[in-house]
């Protein structure tokens, strides 16, 4: 495997033999690197963590180090990283927690923009960008296809859902419901459906629709949460984008962007 001479790799790291590890980088004990993965520069990773096939990490990205949580004592914790995601510049990744499952993970396909922090126990799915320098607190969900744009932060505990957008400079202290748009004008708000996303995924006009009747009534309706979806409920057409809605709605534990 291409190896720089100035690499420093533990002994005990599995490195697939056509991965490739760039000048300067520190690779830890317990570190696993799948196939065709790409390490740049000056790339610091600690075990146990696992990396799948074909990711790039560009320059001076961490991944796997201890958590900020002062209820951190040095137990054993994990970072998993899937396939084909693109790591930009100074992104941190810090391993999980006792207090929240002991694992920090991201899913594949995704793109972490630089100066993007991921704390510990955060749940990131697929297709999922992160802009510049979000951070995203211990604890956080990001759900399949969610873009948070740039200079965002988002509360521990927060969920993002599926193909929800969140614009740039939002401060995220609660949920964000699936297919909405929101930003912060000044506080965070949600504007209706994530319609153009969804438009560029193959959603079909009649789903997008019945998202925006949806995010109307809950959010310009001056309804309650418990009567826009009872008014959701009895008015909109059924498709699965809004039963995925309404039951996200329904678990959350700190309630959702309005």
């Amino acid at each position: 495997m291409p190896i720089h001479p100035t690499a420093i790799v533990d002994a005990r790291a599995r490195i697939s033999g056509s991965a490739e590890i760039g000048p300067y980088a520190v690779i830890g004990a317990e570190v696993e690197i799948g196939p065709r993965t790409r390490l740049m520069a000056h790339n610091y990773l600690e075990g146990p963590t696992w990396i799948g096939a074909d990711n790039v990490l560009f320059p001076y990205s961490t991944i796997g180090v201890a958590s900020q949580d002062l209820k951190y004592k040095g137990e054993r914790a994990e970072t998993r990283i899937g396939d084909r995601n693109r790591i930009r510049e100074f992104v941190s990744i810090h391993r999980g927690t006792q207090g929240g499952g002991l694992v920090t993970s991201v899913g594949s396909d995704n793109l972490l923009m630089t100066y993007a922090h991921v704390a510990h126990d955060v749940r990131i799915g697929d297709h999922v960008i992160l802009g510049n320098s979000v951070g995203l607190a211990g604890h956080v969900i990001v759900e399949d296809w969610a873009d948070v744009a740039p200079f965002c932060g988002v509360h521990q505990f927060c969920r993002i859902g599926r193909h929800a957008f969140v614009g740039p400079y939002s401060v995220v202290k609660q949920d964000v419901m699936p297919y909405s748009l929101s930003s912060c004008k000044p506080e965070i708000s949600v504007f209706g459906a994530n319609s153009i996303g969804l438009e560029r995924r193959g959603f079909d006009k009649e789903t997008i629709e019945a998202l925006q009747t949806a995010f109307r009534l809950l959010t310009r309706a001056h309804l309650n949460t418990a009567q826009a979806i009872q008014r959701i409920r009895a008015e909109v057409s059924p498709c699965q984008p809004v039963d995925e809605l309404l039951a996200f709605i329904q678990a959350s534990e700190r309630g959702v962007v309005k």
